[in-house]
């Protein structure tokens, strides 16, 4: 297993991740629903669900917003959301940012659809895309760290766990997930095949 860390990466996270206008204590004290799926400090111990803990409060927010305004459906997540008021969103969104992020590791290789895919063509997508197919590359909107942007919303990604960035990859291949701002992510997601959205969750998963 590896663990890929880059440059000034803690510099980076301090910088990009605001906490809103929330107050993270008391995002803490509301957080009794959320422990479940998503950890005591906002790492899952269930791959199908995010972890929380450092992404940006500017996207916590939109995704909470989201859920509520049935922009975004999930069976689990949106009557979690419904209840929420402004101020609740706010609160959770300041906590999750205050968090240490996950150091997750990613595998050397794995086996996708009878293929051997190395760690380093998973990068690649990340750093580059993929030319041939247009497909843009993963670093331009997340980051060199996967650090993401704050003030576009783009969330951070690294140490993310494979199953979920997979999951998320393709429904918003299928459109199944449409929330994305002017169809960004529908766009990309839709290019790619399953072995690169294999190869990128790993690779994500390793990134710091």
């Amino acid at each position: 297993m590896f663990k890929i860390f880059t440059p000034a990466c803690l510099a980076l996270i301090l910088i990009t991740n605001s906490y809103a206008a929330g107050d993270p204590a008391a995002g803490k004290d509301k957080t009794a629903v959320c422990v479940a799926c998503h950890g005591n400090e906002g790492v899952s111990i269930t791959p199908i669900w995010p972890n929380l803990a450092g992404q940006h409060a500017e996207y916590v927010r939109k995704q909470l917003h989201d859920f509520k305004d049935e922009k975004r459906k999930n069976p689990q997540m949106s009557p979690m959301a419904t209840p929420l008021t402004d101020a609740d969103i706010e609160d959770l969104s300041a906590y999750y940012a205050s968090l240490n992020a996950a150091a997750g590791e990613a595998a050397p290789t794995l086996m996708v659809e009878n293929k051997t895919i190395s760690l380093a063509e998973g990068e690649a997508l990340y750093r580059a895309g993929n030319p041939k197919t247009g497909l843009a590359a993963c670093s331009a909107c997340h980051g060199p760290n996967g650090t993401g942007n704050a003030a576009a919303k783009y969330p951070a990604l690294s140490g993310q766990h494979v199953e979920y960035t997979v999951a998320t990859l393709k429904a918003f291949k299928a459109e199944e997930r449409a929330n994305d701002d002017k169809n960004v992510m529908r766009t990309i997601a839709g290019k790619m095949t399953n072995q690169e959205i294999e190869a990128v969750a790993n690779y994500i998963q390793g990134l710091h």
